[in-house]
């Protein structure tokens, strides 16, 4: 019992983290989607451009950053998708498991396998969302920074005004904590994959122990069965004593 408390008090807790870092996915993925219009800065790819390519009119702010292929929708639509999924998933069954420590229930087998199965395809989710916003910022950082330029890096562009038709002033702070909630939850997941195995595993042994019993009981009352033979019991020969006492007599 205090084994199964434990598990079940390490998943709910696991659910709230990752309610929480959903959103800090869905929240700054929201905000930078309105700051840019609705494209996505994800993979997108550009170059900056001066007037006349000289060094004053570059530090004088001029310059400006011309976007030559906008990133693909469906790379912050993805990330959309996974961070809702985690979200109610993460809610749900969050709710599930307060009621089941309120109640004293537990997990039967097939409910722990099911919860396994979920929390394995969600952390998969999580892990490919992850390393696609990654990847896909690295590509416009590395098209917006100048190494030895200005600006050198991506933090310190976001502190520039690029001259572009969108607001520009948070995209890193926005991404830093995209990317932070993402990476944390499919850790988090990960762990809940990791208690829902041990959860299949300790009901597999439960039920195979119970099994166990049940078949050395039967074995327990054949035995016995086979050790008494034919004989008949105390109860058995005093009914057929009564059954013998109400026979008719021949000579009435």
């Amino acid at each position: 019992v205090g084994m199964a408390n434990s598990l079940l008090f390490g998943q709910c807790s696991a659910y709230v983290l990752a309610m929480f870092f959903a959103s800090f996915v869905l929240v700054p993925l929201a905000q930078n989607g309105n700051d840019f219009k609705g494209r996505c800065l994800l993979y997108t790819r550009g170059s900056w451009q001066r007037p006349n390519d000289t060094q004053a009119e570059w530090d004088t702010g001029e310059a400006s950053f011309v976007v030559a292929v906008w990133g693909a929708p469906s790379a912050c639509q993805f990330a959309t998708f996974t961070g809702i999924v985690s979200l109610l998933l993460a809610a749900v069954q969050a709710w599930r498991t307060i009621f089941y420590q309120c109640k004293g229930h537990d997990d039967t087998l097939f409910a722990a396998f099911i919860n396994l199965v979920g929390s394995g395809l969600v952390a998969m989710m999580t892990f490919v969302a992850s390393t696609v916003v990654s990847a896909g910022f690295n590509v416009w950082c590395n098209s917006i920074a100048i190494p030895g330029g200005k600006p050198d890096s991506c933090e310190e562009a976001q502190e520039m005004n690029l001259n572009m038709d969108v607001i520009t002033t948070s995209f890193y702070t926005h991404f830093g904590v995209i990317q932070f909630g993402l990476w944390c939850a499919w850790l988090t997941w990960v762990a809940l994959a990791g208690l829902a195995f041990a959860k299949v595993y300790r009901s597999h042994r439960q039920s195979d122990l119970l099994h166990s019993l049940v078949r050395e009981k039967e074995l327990l009352m054949s035995r016995a069965v086979t050790r008494g033979g034919a004989r008949p019991t105390l109860p058995e020969r005093h009914l057929a004593a009564q059954a013998g006492d109400k026979q008719p007599s021949v000579f009435i």
